[in-house]
């Protein structure tokens, strides 16, 4: 095991180098879905992005494909798409991504070669997409090659001279936002392809996200042929060692839609999966490509200890210079197995309604007012440019309605997620509909809305949604616009003082026995790069701060621990972790500040009592 293992960190650094070098003059970009439940980071090198090139890319390595948002409950470590065609008479293979070979597509060094963002039913013109209309509420559009300088450096690669364009879909409303959507468009550019194979490889690790990926060792994938579907389970307690968690909220499922004009029962179908910790693909591309086009099915997994990759492979087809060939491939998440087949179903009837869908009204613009102990929420338009949910249109409604809104929807939470990395729903504060109709409540709008009873200087989340009314001639629910996109974060607390003088600190003493982490709102957390509690998210703070002074911080023998300076008119407070300049965390005592006002360089000097 510890020689597979070796074995396993050498080809993964060799695999990071060689994309590293070949990363040359090229512009790498991402962008993370947002707008519904599953957060899925995507790039311009073939839809996923992981560690092989997220550090190049200035991505952190958080979280690829995360379900729900903020329980840091992973789905997917790696996947994307695989080409093998038959040219010359040999055989080649040019991967998105594999455990066994680097990426070996890439963007071109172009300035607009980067991720679009576009909303739905807008129109934009990327130079090799002209007139892109938005299918979703959160679509992105990227391009990548197989045969450019970045892809020709790397050792044994052997171009099929492709140019692939992607989009993905995300919505931001019940029933179609616990799913991605990613549609390709293939096109030879060099020279007529024949006996081509499609794969969509994943290594799947389902599971809590904490320090490392063991997470994903006791998943297992089964195969759906009826329905060119895999789904990857984190299999439940006592199925699996107890080292391992088992706990996760749903699966992550991938169903595939062959290319439209083709009968998809006389295409040849390959299902494989690879289980253990040494157990890849073949990075050899006539043994890659023999397995693509093998036409078989691996039995059910048995072994459980070392996690599971699978792919789905589908052709043969004839591809023509200068031809287009489509597909797209659905990645859907659920709350357990029979809420990702139960979106699986609704994901089919919206393919072959070719995306046409009724959509949620704008995302409301939302203007803050803070006071001590007090906050007022506007989205009143007040500037012209503001999104304008009341008077949206809707061609693909079947009720023909020409105003689908319906109203707005207040929420609120004092966290994201718990002390143990489960998400914290949003609370309802208030819901505002249109009057005198047959939905809803009938209240009547407001835009603005005041929270009473706050604590300052502590976070506090809110979100305004817009919604529509029900479509009851297709039938289709209301649709709802995102809560993330909505939201905003909110601290209030007085303005700063004109003079120094009351400068205090909180808490005082600093008590280490107490779970500061589990207060409402929290009065520690973490930083937002892990769900647990580090030494470096202890937290006091000096309040009463006039808007320009420096605080200094002494131990009782006089020696300065660490230095915080203090500029903004609005905000009067400033927090300190307990760590000296040098990053070392404090130990217990007494301690010793001066605050001074730099503007009259008046001082106070004042004490407080930490107690680990």
């Amino acid at each position: 095991m510890l020689r597979r293992f070796i074995f396993g960190i050498g080809l993964a650094i060799l695999i990071i180098i060689t994309n590293l070098y070949a990363q040359q003059n090229v512009n790498l970009d991402w962008k993370i879905h947002n707008v519904g439940k599953v957060l899925r980071v995507v790039s311009n090198q073939g839809g996923d992005l992981n560690f092989k090139n997220a550090s190049s890319m200035g991505y952190e390595s958080l979280l690829y494909c995360e379900y729900p948002p903020n329980s840091y409950e992973e789905h997917v470590g790696e996947a994307g798409i695989w080409i093998g065609a038959i040219v010359d008479g040999d055989t080649s293979v040019s991967v998105t991504t594999s455990w066994s070979s680097p990426m070996e597509f890439y963007p071109t060094d172009l300035a607009y070669d980067t991720v679009w963002v576009v909303s739905r039913g807008d129109t934009v013109d990327i130079p090799y997409f002209n007139n892109y209309v938005g299918v979703s509420d959160q679509d992105f559009v990227y391009r990548y090659n197989d045969y450019g300088p970045a892809s020709q450096r790397i050792t044994a690669h052997i171009p099929l001279y492709l140019d692939v364009i992607e989009t993905s879909y995300a919505w931001s409303s019940a029933p179609l936002d616990e799913m991605i959507v990613y549609t390709y468009y293939i096109i030879p550019n060099h020279n007529d392809l024949g006996e081509v194979y499609f794969t969509h490889w994943i290594d799947a690790n389902v599971g809590y996200r904490g320090t490392n990926w063991n997470f994903g060792s006791d998943d297992v994938t089964s195969f759906y042929p009826e329905q060119h579907m895999s789904v990857a389970e984190d299999l439940e307690d006592g199925k699996i060692p107890s080292s391992m968690d088992g706990t996760a909220v749903g699966p992550v499922a991938i169903r595939i839609f062959p290319p439209e004009n083709y009968d998809e029962n006389s295409l040849t179908w390959t299902y494989h999966s690879y289980t253990g910790p040494s157990v890849s693909p073949s990075s050899y591309d006539p043994t890659r490509y023999a397995r693509m086009a093998s036409g078989t099915m691996s039995p059910p997994e048995e072994n459980l200890q070392g996690g599971t990759e699978s792919m789905m492979s589908f052709g043969p087809f004839n591809l023509i210079l200068g031809d287009t060939l489509k597909f797209s491939v659905g990645m859907v998440c659920g709350e357990g197995l029979k809420g990702a087949l139960n979106n699986v179903k609704t994901l089919e009837r919206i393919v072959e309604q070719d995306f046409k869908v009724p959509a949620p009204p704008p995302v409301p613009k939302v203007y803050v007012e803070t006071y001590d102990g007090k906050v007022k929420l506007m989205w009143d338009r007040q500037n012209t440019n503001d999104p304008d949910p009341e008077n949206y249109s809707d061609p693909y409604r079947a009720d023909t309605l020409s105003q689908p809104f319906e109203g707005y929807r207040v929420f609120k939470r004092t966290r994201v997620s718990t002390v143990d990395g489960e998400p914290v729903p949003w609370t309802l504060l208030a819901e505002y509909d249109l009057a005198d109709n047959d939905f809803f409540s009938n209240t009547g709008l407001k835009r603005e809305f005041i929270d009473y009873g706050l604590l300052n200087n502590l976070e506090y989340y809110y979100s305004v949604t817009a919604f529509s009314k029900p479509d009851l001639e297709l039938p289709f629910p209301s649709q709802e616009s995102s809560r993330a996109l909505g939201s905003v974060t909110v601290v209030l607390g007085p303005h700063p003082p004109d003079e120094i003088g009351k400068v205090a600190v909180v808490p005082n003493p600093y008590r280490g026995d107490i779970s500061y982490y589990e207060y409402n709102p929290p009065w520690e957390k973490p930083d937002g790069s892990r769900p647990y509690w580090m030494e470096q998210d202890r937290r006091v703070q000096f309040i009463n701060l006039p808007a320009n002074c420096e605080i200094k911080i002494y131990t009782l023998a006089g020696d300065l621990v660490n230095t915080i300076k203090h500029s903004d008119p609005d905000k009067g407070y400033e927090d300190w972790n307990l760590t000296s300049s040098a990053g070392q965390a404090i130990a217990s005592g007494i301690y010793l500040f001066t605050a001074e006002n730099r503007e009259n360089k008046n001082v106070q000097v004042g004490k407080f009592v930490v107690i680990k």
